[in-house]
């Protein structure tokens, strides 16, 4: 009786595979291609949605939590590049991940005690295992670990009851699949990797996973797309792929990682660990697009993943002010963490989470639902508005003169926003400026609300 079950259940995956595939294959030929792509209605307000969030969470989880980084500091989601770990070696480490302790409720009250509105966790990493019930692939959480739950599944269970929205990160790199290829610039010393296949295949193969995403789990966010940099230069066939999401889910968000300007069919622009327009990093493109939102990524410490050995955790007044000056440019802010391997958020991360979350409480109002103000941000700190209503957030200054250059509507009020106090605005030829007494300066944000007539 077993073996028969076995067989007939690997009958209707199978089945259900094939199906999969050629739904993939069928919407990506019969759609029109995102050249002329325009926004639905429904797009378009979730584009306002989006922005209005502002803030959210990003979640590195996978099978790579479970190396913790190594040992060595650096990006541990990475290790089967890093550390160069054989295919058919790294295909044991599903085989010993088992998260009991995973509560969804608990972490789903933890973003919104920290005032963020939306989450966006792996649905597939680089090294192609899926953190969800994939019928294309056995290389996944159901199918390959003894906890043999969808994680995916219970996450987005437990946002829809709560109001948090879910988003999908995807990687469109993948150091696992055998159709992977030519090679592109990471993983190429991963024994075991293909050394021929099928680029097609891949991309067919892609697109069937994200089918089942976006078809299994009811309205999503969006995908948040990652890899496109490991091979530039390939026929992503971007195209099919933005049709097909957009034709199965018109409201989803689409959105890149790969450094460049928005192509045709995406609806936000991604930052990684820099501010729009700059490129500490090396990698990020310094354009910013006007056409559509934007948002900015970070992490707490040095890793997206969990890195056991890694505590260089970056201080609350940091991640605020990051916060507050990515608002400044009018993009949101997705704060990092990697889950530790048996499915808890480590205590750090928590505690910092819910310091910005008390921050929120008492100035949220100075941040939701606002956009990126009259003046470009300044080595002081920003300008949002909503309304009528400028919001001027000096994050770094020892009191005495501002010069709002190009700034001079007229006021209705000028008050700080802690004590309601009257705020020294004067007039000149290049604007407005403002007196700030140092004693008036706070240790994160001093928050001065300017009402306009």
């Amino acid at each position: 009786m077993f073996i028969f079950e076995l067989k007939l259940t690997d009958m209707i995956r199978s089945l259900t595979s094939a199906l999969a595939i050629g739904l993939a294959l069928v919407i990506s030929v019969n759609l029109t291609a995102q050249q002329g792509y325009q926004p639905t209605e429904e797009n378009l307000k979730n584009r306002e949605w989006f922005q209005d969030a502002k803030y959210g969470l990003f979640v590195h989880w996978g099978v790579y939590s479970l190396m913790g980084g190594g040992g060595d500091g650096g990006i541990a989601e990475w290790i089967m590049e890093r550390k160069n770990i054989p295919v058919n070696q790294y295909e044991k480490l599903p085989g010993f991940f088992y998260p009991l302790e995973f509560d969804p409720a608990e972490w789903v009250s933890m973003v919104k005690k920290a005032g963020m509105k939306y989450i966006t966790i792996t649905s597939k990493h680089h090294d192609g295992f899926a953190m969800y019930d994939s019928k294309i692939s056995d290389y996944n959480i159901v199918d390959a670990t003894p906890y043999g739950k969808d994680v995916i599944g219970m996450l987005k269970e437990e946002c829809d009851r709560q109001g948090v929205k879910l988003f999908f990160y995807h990687s469109q790199l993948d150091w696992h699949h055998p159709d992977y290829y030519p090679l592109g610039r990471t993983g190429n010393d991963i024994p075991g990797r293909t050394q021929s296949g099928n680029w097609n295949a891949y991309i067919d193969y892609m697109n069937a996973q994200l089918t089942e995403l976006l078809t299994q789990y009811g309205e999503i966010g969006g995908i948040w797309f990652d890899g496109m940099w490991d091979k530039p230069d390939a026929d992503w066939r971007l195209d099919e792929t933005y049709a097909m999401i957009h034709e199965l889910q018109p409201g989803a968000l689409i959105g890149s990682n790969h450094h460049k300007m928005p192509f045709p069919g995406e609806d936000f622009m991604m930052f990684e660990r820099d501010l729009p327009g700059e490129n500490s990093m090396g990698f990020n493109n310094t354009e910013i697009s006007e056409d559509v939102p934007l948002e900015m990524c970070e992490t707490m410490n040095g890793s997206w993943g969990f890195n056991i050995i890694d505590e260089n955790y970056k201080s609350v007044e940091r991640l605020v002010q990051t916060m507050i000056r990515a608002a400044g440019f009018g993009a949101n802010f997705l704060l990092n963490t990697g889950p530790m391997p048996n499915g808890k958020i480590q205590p750090e991360n928590v505690d910092t989470l819910m310091a910005i979350g008390n921050w929120l409480e008492t100035y949220g109002e100075t941040y939701y639902g606002t956009r990126k103000g009259p003046l470009e941000p300044q080595d002081w700190g920003v300008t949002v508005s909503r309304d009528n209503v400028v919001y001027v957030h000096i994050l770094d200054h020892q009191g005495g003169t501002i010069q709002l250059n190009g700034f001079n509507p007229k006021l209705s009020s000028a008050v700080y926003f802690d004590d309601g106090s009257e705020a020294d605005v004067k007039r000149n030829k290049e604007g407005m400026i403002l007196t700030v007494p140092a004693q008036k300066l706070k240790p994160i944000d001093t928050i001065i609300v300017l009402t306009t007539r």
